[in-house]
C-alpha cells in the first residue's frame, strides 16, 4: 500500500515534511496495511502503570518488539503475566508517534502452548456470564462465626496443611471437616463435584473451602471444568475458592461466593482470629462490669433516698392530724372574718345614707328648664333668618326672576334651547317663553354675531 505523502510539486521536488507528519503517515500505513496477528514470545521489561495499562517487551532469541495492552483489554486476561512468561498475543502493528517507535497494540493474551485451553476458558466464562452465574448479586455473604468449616481438596495437597495450620492458629475451637477429592487430572472434575454435593447433603458446615496450590494452566484445569463451576454455583453452602497463586484465575474463582488469592488467604477469610475475639470479649466484659457498677451505685443511692423518706405509720398519722387541726383553725378564722367584714361595710353605708333634698333639686330643675326654653327660642330664630336668606339668594338666581327682567327663553320645535343665531334657519318656527305666557314666532331674518335688532319698520 502506498503512503499518503504530499505529491511532487512542479519542478520535480517534494516538500519537506515535519517529523510529526512523517510519523503520522507511517502510523496510518501500519494500522491500515497490517492485519491483526498472533505473535508468540517471552515477556520481559514488564511494567504495570498506575493507569492500569501494561507495557512490556515480547522477545525471542533473535529479536524483540515493544508492546502495550491498555486497561480495557488486559482486564479480560485470566492471569497476570510475569517476567519470563511464554505468551501468545493477538495484536495490531502501530507506531508510537511521539517517539517514532514501532510497537504492538495487544488485544488478547494467552499462555504459550495453552491457546486451545485458553480459548475454552474464555468461551466457558462467557457462557456462564450470559447465564448470570458470575453476577455479584447472586453471591452470598459468609457467616461471621461459622460452627464448622468444610475443606474440599486432596488429603495429600500442601494446600490442606496450610489451611489447617491457619485455621488452628486463628480458630482452634472451630471443627474442620475434610471432603477428600483429587484436584488434578482427568478424574478430578467429577470427584470435586461429588465432594461438593456430599457436603451440601450432609450440611455439617457453614462454609466450604475449595482449595489447591499453584501450578500451570493444565494443572489447574479441573477448576475450569463446567460441571465443577455449576456444582459450586448450586452449593447450598457458601463456597470460598482459593486455587493457585494470586495471579492465577479459574472459572471456579468467578462462580464462587468469594475468591481468595491463596489457600491460606481463604482460611483467613472464613474464620475470625481467636486472639482478636478474646480481646473483644475482654473489652466487652470491662464495659459490662463498669455498666453494672454504675447501675448498682444508682440503685443504692435511690435506696438511701427512699430510706430517708420512709416514716412510721404513727408519725404519719400524727402529722396528718396536726395538718387537719391547722385547717380547722384556719376555717374558723375565715368564717369570723367573712361575717365581720359585711357587718362593718353595712354600718358604714347606713351612716353615709341621708334624706334627699327635694326642694333644692326642684329649684335647680326649674332654672334649667328656663335656660333650655330661652336657648330653643334663640336657635329657632337664627334658623329662620338663615332660611330666609337662602330663599332670597335662590330667588335671585331663579329663571323666573331672569324672565321678569325682560329676558326670554327660545326653543326650537324639538325643544332645544337656542343660544346662537347660527342654530336656526329662515322661516323656522320657534317657541318663546316670557315671564308671563309664551309666543310662537317665525324667523324672518338671521343676523350672525352681535348685530343688534333691525330698526323699526325693517324686516
Amino acid at each position: 500500500m502506498a503512503l499518503e505523502f504530499p505529491p511532487f510539486e512542479s519542478g520535480g521536488s517534494r516538500p519537506v515534511l515535519s517529523v510529526s507528519e512523517l510519523n503520522r503517515a507511517i502510523a496510518s500505513m501500519l494500522e491500515r496495511g497490517v492485519p491483526a496477528l498472533w505473535v508468540g514470545g517471552e515477556i520481559s521489561n514488564m511494567t504495570r502503570a498506575a493507569s492500569g495499562h501494561w507495557y512490556f517487551t515480547l522477545k525471542d532469541a533473535a529479536a524483540q518488539v515493544r508492546c502495550v495492552m491498555f486497561r480495557g483489554r488486559n482486564q479480560g486476561v485470566g492471569f497476570v503475566p510475569r517476567e519470563g512468561d511464554q505468551v501468545e498475543v493477538r495484536a495490531f502493528a502501530s507506531l508510537y508517534q511521539a517517539r517514532g517507535e514501532f510497537q504492538l497494540s495487544v488485544e488478547l493474551m494467552r499462555r504459550s502452548g495453552a491457546g486451545d485451553l485458553f480459548q475454552r476458558f474464555l468461551q466457558l466464562k462467557e457462557k456462564l456470564q450470559r447465564e448470570g452465574l458470575l453476577d455479584e448479586q447472586r453471591k452470598r455473604g459468609l457467616p461471621a462465626m461459622p460452627r464448622a468449616v468444610g475443606v474440599v481438596t486432596s488429603p495429600q495437597a500442601a494446600a490442606l496443611r496450610d489451611v489447617l495450620t491457619t485455621l488452628g492458629r486463628r480458630a482452634p475451637q472451630v471443627p474442620v471437616v475434610l471432603y477428600p477429592t483429587p484436584v488434578q487430572g482427568a478424574d478430578a472434575p467429577p470427584a470435586i463435584v461429588a465432594a461438593l454435593q456430599a457436603a451440601g447433603r450432609r450440611a455439617e458446615c457453614d462454609v466450604l473451602l475449595l482449595v489447591r496450590g499453584g501450578g500451570s494452566i493444565e494443572d489447574l484445569w479441573a477448576f475450569n471444568d463446567e460441571q465443577v463451576a455449576r456444582a459450586v454455583a448450586a452449593s447450598p453452602i457458601p463456597v470460598v475458592c482459593g486455587v493457585g497463586h494470586e495471579t492465577d484465575f479459574t472459572i471456579a474463582d468467578f462462580v464462587a461466593d468469594l475468591r481468595a488469592p491463596t489457600p491460606t488467604a481463604a482460611a483467613t477469610l472464613v474464620v475470625p482470629d481467636r486472639l482478636e475475639l478474646l480481646d473483644q470479649a475482654r473489652a466487652r466484659a470491662r464495659r459490662l462490669s463498669l455498666a453494672m457498677d454504675r447501675l448498682q451505685q444508682v440503685r443504692e443511692q435511690r435506696l438511701d433516698l427512699a430510706a430517708r423518706l420512709l416514716r412510721s405509720p404513727a408519725a404519719y398519722w400524727q402529722g396528718r392530724a396536726l395538718a387537719l387541726h391547722g385547717l380547722a383553725t384556719r376555717l374558723q378564722a375565715a368564717t369570723r372574718g367573712a361575717l365581720h367584714g359585711p357587718g362593718v361595710r353595712l354600718a358604714r353605708a347606713s351612716a353615709a345614707l341621708r334624706p334627699p333634698r327635694i326642694a333644692a333639686s326642684a329649684t335647680r330643675l326649674d332654672a334649667a328648664a328656663d335656660r333650655l326654653s330661652r336657648a330653643a327660642a334663640v336657635f329657632v330664630r337664627r334658623r329662620s333668618e338663615h332660611a330666609e336668606a337662602l330663599a332670597h339668594k335662590l330667588q335671585l338666581v331663579s329663571p323666573d326672576a331672569v324672565l321678569a327682567r325682560g329676558y326670554a327663553i327660545v326653543r326650537r320645535a324639538d325643544g332645544e334651547v337656542v343660544r346662537a343665531s347660527s342654530q336656526v334657519a329662515l322661516a323656522e318656527r320657534l317657541a318663546v317663553r316670557l315671564a308671563s305666557g309664551s309666543l310662537d314666532v317665525d324667523v324672518a331674518a338671521v343676523r350672525p354675531g352681535d348685530a343688534g335688532p333691525p330698526p323699526p319698520g325693517q324686516d
